[in-house]
């Protein structure tokens, strides 16, 4: 394969990030832009990377980093409302027994990770910018700088709300599931070692992760509502309103929800693109194909696998054309797919009340697959 090949890779997030590491330590010219001028380095509270999202990072270089700096567990633990314990799960080590089965870190600190990978690999990097397709079969764009360049592929990785999706044709949407969740990140009690996960009370979900020997990150989760009508102001307030009703860690953790601005409201989104995640030079990665809600920790984890597929394809093909584009779709939709609906079906069922569904079955069969390589 000719090393000359030049690749355009829009989003600096996980899947664009990952990506970029890849193919520049496989000697391809990366450039990457992202639209962010901080490049969302300090955005969002808490992420829970499983095996196979460590699995990824360990051919990025920075599984060790990632473990030092986050907290790993084996376990989640089910609790009533009231912060009894019923019942602790061993987590299933889906990314093989030599690596932890969860490690829960701060977002921003993974994205550090990453952009610092970024630069060592000697990719192009710029901020601020984004990019216009003017023909996706060339592979030429237009940057916002007006300055138009040619590439042999330009890969998609900007996000749920990708505007390159859109531009070439793919008319797949992001849809609304009917929940929401409110996150929030607050200092760790000592006796948080694991996910505990509280089902009933005011809220569908009560939860909160480690994310460091000091940190940790709580979420709750309901019923979507009106954005518009919630004052940013009283996100504290809201998220307050709902987590005051659990007990065990719970009033401690509250007691730390009192920055608006650090309360983060986002809805549930679903979104998978059918046919192909392709057109011309151009392919999808990351948010931009797919998303599921946070159900079974899966999103960064698809996103990751994603860049891995995509970067093992390009480097070992000479041919960058339709049938390798068909292939990473291939590959990549026979996993994404199962994910994307069990992480759906397990909010339909609580949205609808469903007392008797197989929650630990369908979790099971899921993740048991995950163990598989990608």
């Amino acid at each position: 394969m000719s090393n000359a090949r030049k690749v355009l890779v829009i989003g600096g997030g996980a899947a664009g990030n990952a990506v970029t590491v890849l193919l520049s330590r496989a000697g391809i010219a990366v450039d990457l832009i992202e639209a962010k001028d901080d490049w969302n380095a300090t955005a969002g509270s808490g992420i829970t990377l499983q095996g196979n999202a460590l699995r990824v990072l360990r051919e990025l270089g920075v599984q060790e980093q990632v473990e030092a700096s986050g907290f790993g567990f084996g376990s989640v633990g089910i609790t009533a409302p009231d912060g009894t314990v019923l019942h602790v799960q061993e987590d299933l080590r889906t990314g093989g027994d030599d690596l932890p089965a969860t490690v829960g870190m701060q977002r921003p600190r993974l994205q550090r990770i990453l952009i610092d990978a970024v630069r060592a690999a000697g990719a192009t990097v710029r901020l601020g910018t984004t990019a216009e397709i003017l023909d996706p079969d060339g592979g030429r764009v237009r940057l916002s700088d007006g300055t138009e360049h040619r590439y042999d592929l330009v890969v998609a990785a900007d996000g749920l709300g990708s505007a390159t999706r859109a531009a070439i044709g793919i008319t797949d949407r992001p849809e609304p599931t009917g929940m929401a969740i409110w996150r929030v990140a607050a200092p760790r009690p000592a006796g948080v070692t694991r996910t505990d996960l509280a089902y009933g009370g005011p809220a569908y979900i009560a939860g909160y992760c480690p994310t460091s020997e000091t940190t940790l990150y709580a979420y709750v989760v309901e019923a979507n509502r009106d954005r518009a009508s919630i004052p940013a102001e009283s996100y504290a307030d809201e998220m307050r309103r709902l987590t005051r009703h659990y007990g065990g860690f719970w009033p401690e953790i509250t007691a730390h929800i009192t920055d608006p601005a650090a309360v983060n409201y986002t809805w549930f989104d679903r979104l998978l693109v059918e046919g192909a995640w392709h057109r011309g030079r151009v392919v999808l990665a990351g948010d931009a194909a797919h998303c599921c809600p946070p159900t079974l920790a899966q999103g960064a984890a698809l996103s990751l696998e994603d860049s891995w597929v995509l970067a093992q394809l390009l480097t070992g093909e000479d041919a960058w054309d339709d049938a390798l584009f068909r292939t990473y779709y291939e590959r990549r939709i026979a996993r994404v797919r199962p994910v994307v609906e069990a992480s759906v079906q397990i909010g339909r069922w609580q949205l609808d009340g469903v007392r008797d569904a197989d929650v630990p079955g369908l979790m099971g069969r899921t993740m048991t697959m995950l163990r598989e390589l990608p």
